[in-house]
């Protein structure tokens, strides 16, 4: 953990571990951290390292959340989403990849579905998109929003 926390530092969690027990690990946000900013409910991988912005800043594409994590307010997003989910309509293919069991290939497809489609109206609609099923579909249900 690096940044806006009490605790810079390694952190040892068990293996399926959320971003929010990593920030707690670490003693929780610092003063004036915008942990906003970042998907609390991402599954975070052994060796990554995520920094905890400060309000007014923005973390950088190569610090935040990767690898099944989901980077929130990645470059191309626009503003973060609200409640701490990836909001689908606006999200880019790199901010979508990083989404638990998405990566880039259904990350794309999921850009496209919605360039040929319109916005999506409700989150089960990605089941429509090539490579989502039921189980899919109910993992991420937590995480995006349209």
């Amino acid at each position: 953990m690096a940044g806006a926390v009490v605790r810079a530092g390694i952190v040892e969690l068990r293996r399926g571990s959320r971003l929010h027990e990593a920030i707690a690990a670490a003693g929780g946000g610092a003063p004036g951290a915008d942990p906003d900013q970042l998907n609390l409910a991402a599954v975070l991988e052994d060796g990554q390292q995520v920094v905890v912005p400060r309000q007014g800043e923005t973390v950088p594409a190569a610090s935040a959340p990767v690898g099944g994590a989901g980077a929130r307010g990645s470059p191309g997003s626009g503003s973060p989403p609200a409640g701490g989910k990836i909001n689908l309509n606006t999200a880019g293919a790199e901010e979508l990849a990083a989404l638990p069991r998405v990566g880039p290939v259904l990350a794309q497809r999921i850009v496209d579905w919605r360039k040929q489609h319109g916005d999506f109206r409700r989150v089960e609609e990605l089941d429509a998109v090539d490579g989502f099923g039921p189980k899919l579909l109910e993992g991420l249900l937590p995480l995006v929003r349209v």
